[in-house]
């Protein structure tokens, strides 16, 4: 009779059917569990809806109907075998004994080739690709690697997972590692770092710029002063150490476009505001370094430096992109998209409240369907662009900021329509009487790669810059805008006229020239009256003759100073022997007035004794040497300074503030004169108060105050009119004074002066003696 012995832990029935304990496997009883309390299998990708594991064996199923299950012939129908002890799966796959029976099923990572049927030879286990079943299983800025029955993700640069220990997933994703915070002072001294997502940009402080230019190497850059760098600028003869720095920005920009290289916005405000400072302009420069008459040849090169630079900033992938850049010295909108991104035909853009209306949809299709376009404006760029580029005879002034539009990255510019631009008044009111004029900065590509290498003509370069209405109107203005329509894109600006052109005067013209030639006239006597009394040691007339010589000589060179207008090296040679005689004037127009006060202060008769004044040496030393050193020094600064003008006539050029190296001279010599003037009645007055009442010396005294005051308003305040020329009596009254300089120097110099006149007369009444000697002797003669 079998031996039942019942263990009472739950559900572990150990049966032993006559066996001894040490020689029967002890089998777990399962036969009558309940289903739900059996050990549920972990079927993978292939398990039914209801995840219920399929029985993979039968205790009374034929072993032909069932392939997976061992057949256990002679064997008790109550001994259940661990089948999984043969390891009856195929690779990767699991084996899972239950009583009665066995289940196969994939590995983690691994999947049924079928993706139903359990796992066979016929049906082998193979790696889930978990990166292309879920994309986004690691998380957004991560990347997934596929491995054999796994995954990893790995950031991408710049990005760390928040929680380190775990894996990359949307529960643990990838966040931005912020190195300007981490090390702040990653980009170095005179740095700015900036954190974008996933990187960092290196930048200078505004003031400074890369020693490396634009190109930023860590380790390497650092940022430098402006001053510092240009100190360390030695450029080549002939040009400036700003200049050199300009060229050598945008040949770098040149140099490494074609390699595709991309700057971060950062980097682009600083060039700007770097190249801005440098040539003299913007809100670090004050006061502003440049003349009222600005300077095209910097603010071209800065012009073509800021299109190279929008093209850096255009994305190589070209997706829709905005950019926005608002600093100091630069408003910026750049706008860029791929293909099949844009929809709406025409886009918007605005910089320091102007605005852009542009069709980009019609420009995309000439372009494979991609565009950009930037538009900005730089801050006092009008300073260097000037209203007086544009060649008009009516009075100018800038209305606007400088705009800027340019196509970067694009092969095909032209454009199908007109670009509307409307542009903000920078002046309120409009004048009455004013004209709005829409232009745009005019220099051809030849200009610009001359001006580039520095080898061209200045002269050309100068002249062939300039603003210009061509492609440009206005199409509708008011007093606080006006919408400008072009058929191309470039540098555009607002330029007021001012009043009509002077109407050309035939009576202004013929006036003028009798008068000179009148005074021309009073110059040869005033010449040849001190050259027939230079022999007397009494009478010093040297600086009077040499001032009358330099006086005479420009007034009649300026009668022919339009004649050579045509011929560019004529017109620099006429407009530097003008510049050399009329300050060789004012100069001997000072050593007369020396010579005077020195003859006040010996309180003698009007005339200066010649071992009491200034040595012979001495002033023609300063008398030809300074005017001399004045036009030399002008002429290696900027020699394009002489030449044509404006006015068609040969003289001074208002470029760079050159017509102060007239100007400077003069106003120098005028306060000079003043003084001397203010000393000399000073001396009289004392000498007068203290004077004997002798009539003759109080006669002579007078006579000497009124030729210094007669000389300084003569010399001097006659050309104070040349400023009020505003209508015909300043006109008239200008002309009739200035050209009859001779005459009056004629008048106070040889008919007023007491010894030139005892002189003349001498000669005179020998000459008239000898006359009639000779005829008393040729009668007597006659009579003999």
């Amino acid at each position: 009779m079998p031996l039942y012995t019942i263990n009472l832990q739950p559900l572990q029935i150990h049966a032993r059917r006559y066996a001894p304990a040490d020689t029967r496997p002890q089998i777990r009883a399962r036969r009558y569990t309940p289903a739900d309390t059996r050990p549920q299998k972990h079927a993978r990708r292939y398990a039914s809806a209801d995840a219920r594991p399929q029985t993979r064996a039968r205790r009374n199923t034929p072993a032909d109907t069932s392939p997976q299950i061992q057949a256990r012939r002679n064997t008790p129908a109550d001994t259940n075998i661990d089948e999984c002890a043969t390891s009856p799966c195929v690779a990767n796959a699991n084996c899972t004994n239950y009583d009665g029976g066995f289940s196969c099923e994939c590995l983690t990572g691994f999947t049924v080739t079928d993706g139903i049927n359990p796992p066979a030879s016929n049906n082998p286990c193979t790696d889930v690709e978990e990166c292309v079943d879920d994309p986004d299983v690691c998380g957004p800025e991560a990347t997934c690697n596929n491995t054999l029955g796994s995954y990893i993700c790995t950031c991408t640069p710049g990005y760390r997972r928040l929680t380190p220990a775990v894996i990359a997933s949307n529960a643990n994703p990838c966040s931005d590692i912020d190195e300007c915070s981490e090390t702040p002072d990653i980009c170095g001294f005179l740095g700015v770092c900036t954190n974008v997502p996933g990187l960092f940009h290196c930048s200078c402080l505004e003031g400074s710029y890369p020693n490396t230019g634009v190109l930023w190497t860590m380790g390497v850059t650092d940022c430098r002063a402006i001053p510092d760098i240009l100190d360390e600028i030695v450029p080549p003869e002939g040009q400036t150490a700003e200049m050199t720095f300009l060229r050598r920005v945008d040949l770098q920009l040149r140099d490494n476009l074609p390699k595709g290289l991309i700057l971060p916005d950062v980097m682009v405000a600083n060039c700007l505001s770097a190249c801005m400072e440098v040539a003299g302009v913007g809100h670090r420069v004050d006061p502003v370094r440049v003349s009222s008459a600005g300077d095209g040849e910097s603010g071209s090169l800065i012009q073509d430096i800021t299109k190279l630079l929008m093209i850096t900033l255009v994305p190589p992938d070209l997706n829709q992109t905005i950019i926005r850049v608002t600093t100091k010295t630069l408003d910026m909108t750049l706008y860029a998209f791929g293909p099949g991104i844009h929809k709406s035909s025409s886009i918007s853009l605005s910089a320091n409240g102007n605005l852009m209306e542009i069709n980009l949809k019609s420009l995309g299709r000439n372009n494979n369907g991609s565009a950009a376009v930037a538009f900005l404006v730089l801050h006092d760029m009008e300073s260097l662009l000037s209203h007086q580029y544009f060649e008009t005879e009516n009075r100018t002034e800038m209305m606007s900021d400088v705009i800027m539009a340019e196509l970067p990255k694009m092969s095909n510019t032209e454009l199908t329509e007109p670009v509307n631009f409307t542009v903000m008044h920078n002046k309120k009111p409009l004048p009455e009487s004013g004209l709005v004029n829409c232009v745009y900065w005019n220099i051809t590509t030849q200009q610009l790669m001359e001006l580039l290498s520095g080898e061209g003509d200045e002269d050309e370069e100068a002249d062939s810059m300039e603003w210009s209405e061509e492609g440009c109107w206005v199409s509708h203005t008011n007093e606080n805008y006006t919408v400008c329509s072009c058929s191309h894109l470039s540098t555009f600006a607002l330029i007021l006229q001012t009043g009509e052109p002077p109407p050309q005067s035939d009576f202004l013209d013929w006036l003028n020239r009798i008068c000179v030639i009148i005074g021309l006239f009073f110059f040869a006597l005033a010449i040849l009256t001190f050259l027939l009394c230079s022999w007397n040691p009494k009478i010093n007339n040297t600086a009077r003759l040499h001032l009358c010589v330099n006086l005479g000589l420009s007034h009649l060179l300026l009668l022919f100073n339009d004649v050579y207008v045509a011929d560019k090296r004529a017109c620099k040679a006429m407009a530097g022997i003008l510049h050399f005689v009329v300050v060789a004037s004012f100069v001997w127009m000072l050593l007369e007035a020396v010579q005077l006060y020195m003859l006040v202060r010996r309180l003698n008769k009007v005339q200066v004794i010649e071992r009491d004044g200034l040595p012979l040496l001495v002033l023609f030393l300063i008398g030809y040497g300074v005017p001399l050193v004045i036009v030399g020094v002008s002429a290696v600064v900027y020699h394009p300074g002489y030449g044509a003008t404006a006015a068609k006539v040969c003289w001074l050029s208002q470029t760079r503030d050159f017509n102060w190296a007239l100007t400077g001279p003069v106003i120098v010599i005028l306060a000079l004169n003043f003084l001397l003037f203010g000393a000399t009645l000073w001396s009289l007055r004392t000498t007068l108060a203290n004077m004997r009442s002798g009539a003759s010396d109080s006669k002579e005294t007078k006579l000497v105050l009124f030729k210094i005051v007669a000389q300084f308003v003569i010399l001097g305040c006659t050309w104070i009119l040349g400023l009020f020329q505003t209508n015909l009596f300043f006109q008239i009254l200008f002309i009739v004074l200035n050209s009859q300089q001779g005459t009056f120097l004629y008048i106070v110099h040889c008919v007023l002066n007491k010894e030139i006149r005892e002189e003349c007369l001498r000669r005179f009444t020998c000459s008239e003696k000898k006359k009639k000697e000779k005829s008393e002797e040729q009668s007597t003669s006659d009579t003999g």
